[in-house]
């Protein structure tokens, strides 16, 4: 018979000891991911957004968590991700208590709907700057701590924030997000990019594509689109997203279970993108 044998399979979806920074993370799914690091045993987990308060807020929850590794904790640090000074500043923050990031989600995102006819120029070029400049950005800024304890059989990692309307056709209509849709292809092709840039350094870059999840940015859409419940029926699995699987997700790809993808792009939709809206 042969001999199947797992090395030290116990600590397969492990993040005992990490470092990771969050983009976007005071709410929704950056929420949802840092819960996630900091219960699967991150040491520190950077929560970065706009908001002074939200941060503050997100991060007074993450540490009231019951089951994270004693010592742990979630750390404020407010930044605009859209501005390259802020960016300077965060890194600058971040480097002040710690001398290396192993994980970098970089989730900050925006949206805009409006119909082709009157989409206006400054809300497509916001949602281009945060959703694809200020990610390429903030992975270039964090490289050199990426960098610092990424080895061949330990990289660090990036994960970044795509969509399902990167891949099919996103909504259209009164409430069209040209630019969102355009965005999120974008930066899922900027992932597959820096996958080849950063992997000889040892940092793997992969991508999350989310369907639906219910969150503030998705509630006003989700209601244009018959809420909650109509989506839930049109999806194949028959319900929209769960915060445990952005957590699964951002997990499996942080650990060194997810350590031979590369490149690569987790759909997590129940399987809508694949049923054409057209």
């Amino acid at each position: 018979m042969s001999e199947v044998h797992l090395d030290d399979f116990s600590s397969l979806f492990s993040l005992n000891g990490k470092v990771a920074v969050v983009t976007g993370g005071s709410r929704g799914l950056g929420l949802h991911a840092a819960s996630g690091l900091l219960q699967a045993g991150c040491s520190k987990v950077y929560i970065t957004s706009r908001k002074a308060s939200a941060c503050e807020e997100a991060v007074a929850a993450l540490n009231a968590l019951p089951n994270k590794r004693p010592g742990a904790q979630a750390i404020s640090v407010p930044a605009d991700s859209s501005r390259m000074d802020e960016l300077d500043r965060l890194v600058a923050e971040v480097n002040k208590t710690t001398d290396h990031v192993d994980i970098l989600f970089a989730n900050a995102g925006a949206t805009w709907g409006e119909k082709f006819e009157t989409h206006p120029e400054h809300a497509f070029s916001k949602v281009m700057d945060l959703n694809v400049k200020s990610v390429f950005y903030s992975v270039q800024k964090f490289a050199p701590l990426l960098s610092k304890s990424a080895t061949r059989e330990s990289p660090s990692r990036v994960i970044i924030t795509g969509s399902v309307a990167g891949i099919g056709v996103g909504s259209l209509g009164e409430n069209a997000t040209f630019s969102y849709s355009a965005s999120k292809a974008a930066v899922l092709h900027l992932t597959r990019n820096l996958a080849l840039e950063l992997g000889p350094r040892h940092i793997l870059c992969n991508a999350l594509a989310p369907g639906f999840f219910p969150s503030k940015m998705a509630s006003g859409l989700i209601e244009k689109q018959g809420g909650v419940k109509a989506l839930e029926e049109e999806s194949p699995n028959k319900r929209l997203g769960r915060p445990e699987d952005i957590a699964g997700a951002v997990v499996y790809l942080g650990s060194r279970a997810g350590s031979h993808l590369n490149g690569a792009t987790l759909v997590l939709d129940g399987g809508s993108v694949l049923k054409s809206k057209l």
